[in-house]
């Protein structure tokens, strides 16, 4: 039992992000099942412990409960449930990467999710069908997420096709559309929220690929504040950088965390004219830049 964790561990932290997504989702699902078994064992129920990690459908539940924006889109119903996501998440992750870094997955994943459940919420507050239910509904899945990375890279590449058993070649934009089609149609359905929620995270995948071709990272922002959140566990190295033109005064931590996002953000624009043109399309400035990054990341900040 100890091999098997240990090689988890291993497996977990040496994966790309794509496989760290796919390992906490799955992770999260054994945990929530775990106290969900306990609770009922014991007597309480557990399914007021799941509801306060789904996102409600009301909106002043919501403001009470506002975690649920995150939690929510890392619960499944069942084993059925998440295995269907991640099977989508591993495929459609895989395509996304091929054309976009770790960092912007995340990104695309956490902010599509967030997109999706806003969207699902403002539905239900707007449209006089979902308000005559009279009660609120709740809502639970990484689907939104994965809409929201399989309309990301179909728009971003609308010629890029893919083969399918059956049918043989077809483009992911009309693979995409159809998904998109099928949500809209089972919008008065027994499951109104998830078809929902699958819309707004699509169209926020939709934004997402606009916005990249006009130079705007709609993802910037909350890899940003994952930067910093991460930046606050780590301990600074002793040995500070000194602020050029500061007269030899050491950075301050504000100035430190800006400059590092402005080096992730260099980095991230060389990735992608490297995917995009080859290693050859570099400058020599920017194989320096690339090569000094791979060696601070081996063997740390000096």
């Amino acid at each position: 039992m100890d091999d098997l964790l240990i090689k988890l561990r291993r497996s977990f932290e040496a994966g790309s992000l794509l496989t760290k997504l796919l390992y906490i989702n799955v992770g999260v699902f054994i945990v929530v099942r775990v106290v969900f078994i306990i609770l009922q064992l014991c007597g309480h129920k557990g399914m007021a412990f799941i509801t306060l990690l789904q996102a409600p459908s009301d909106v002043g539940l919501l403001v009470r409960q506002p975690w649920t924006l995150l939690t929510y889109m890392f619960l499944h119903v069942d084993v059925l449930h998440l295995l269907f996501n991640m099977l989508w998440l591993y495929v459609f992750g895989s395509l996304f990467l091929r054309f976009f870094d770790g960092r912007r997955l995340v990104g695309i994943y956490l902010t599509g999710g967030i997109a999706g459940a806003l969207f699902y919420v403002a539905a239900y507050a707007v449209f006089p069908y979902f308000r005559s239910m009279g009660m609120t509904n709740y809502l639970m899945g990484a689907s939104a997420s994965v809409m929201a990375i399989v309309f990301a890279v179909s728009f971003y590449r609308k010629d890029y096709a893919v083969e399918l058993i059956l049918l043989g070649r077809v483009k992911l934009l009309y693979l995409a559309l159809g998904v998109f089609a099928i949500d809209f149609f089972s919008i008065t359905s027994s499951n109104a929220g998830g078809h929902i929620a699958h819309i707004g995270g699509a169209l926020w995948g939709l934004l997402f690929a606009l916005q990249l071709q006009r130079g705007r990272d709609l993802t910037a922002p909350i890899n940003r504040l994952i930067d910093d959140l991460v930046n606050m566990k780590k301990r600074r190295p002793q040995r500070m950088k000194v602020v050029p033109g500061g007269g030899g005064r050491p950075e301050s931590d504000s100035e430190y965390l800006e400059r590092k996002h402005r080096e992730a953000d260099a980095i991230d624009t060389i990735l992608d004219k490297l995917r995009r043109s080859g290693y050859e399309s570099l400058s020599a400035d920017e194989k320096k830049t690339l090569f000094d990054a791979s060696r601070a990341q081996g063997g740390g900040e000096k």
